[in-house]
């Protein structure tokens, strides 16, 4: 394995940063569809789809997300962008508004995302943080193998509703691998642990598959 390949055992020793504790656990299961298109040579245009398998009773059944984001390349190393969002569950709805910065060095990607979400429930928008970082690298000398390891951090902004916390919401770790099926298709298949804070209560943690398939057009 190469040089690259052992730099991402760093991120994932945030798996273990999560606060120990009684835990309510479930298994969940994702899948994405995603297009990705370049308008120009320096405006990227994604469009993705989701579905999400979940239980009933922990998470509020199943649930659906469609997303348009475009980022335009500022620096070979920064891109500024936003998109649009619709997410739909078995409990609410949600239309979300989002503007992001992507920061890429080398195997390394971090992203910042500031999200507004519209929830049918709640009469005012709930402002969110979200701080990612990436490392993929090839295992492979073909560099047809990409393994990606990678940590997301929430952070709820304001409280839209009387049942909201504000702060440390959710930790996302994954680890996974990435392969192409064709010269313009991509899969990726990722083990997530999704790791949901709740002030007076049992965290709540999901054990997530999650298949991409991923367009470049």
């Amino acid at each position: 394995m190469n040089r690259d390949a052992r730099l991402l055992t760093i991120p994932m020793a945030l798996w273990g940063a999560s606060p120990a504790g009684a835990a309510t656990e479930e298994t969940q299961a994702w899948i994405t569809e995603q297009a990705i298109l370049h308008a120009g040579d320096t405006n990227i245009v994604t469009i993705d789809s989701s579905q999400r398998i979940r239980s009933d009773g922990q998470s509020g059944g199943e649930q659906f997300l469609a997303r348009v984001a475009i980022d335009h390349r500022i620096t070979p190393a920064l891109q500024l962008g936003g998109g649009i969002a619709y997410l739909r569950s078995e409990v609410d709805q949600e239309m979300r508004l989002f503007q992001q910065a992507t920061w890429t060095s080398g195997i390394w990607i971090s992203r910042t995302r500031i999200e507004q979400r519209f929830f049918s429930t709640a009469d005012e928008a709930s402002w969110r943080l979200r701080q990612r970082v990436q490392a993929a690298a090839p295992i492979d000398r073909a560099k047809r193998w990409t393994v990606i390891a990678a940590t997301e951090i929430f952070f709820h902004l304001n409280r839209a509703r009387p049942s909201d916390q504000t702060g440390l919401a959710t930790m996302r770790n994954q680890i996974g691998l990435r392969h192409p099926i064709t010269g313009m298709v991509d899969a990726q298949l990722l083990y997530m642990r999704q790791q949901n804070f709740r002030d007076g209560r049992p965290d709540t943690v999901a054990h997530i598959p999650w298949l991409t398939l991923s367009w470049r057009l």
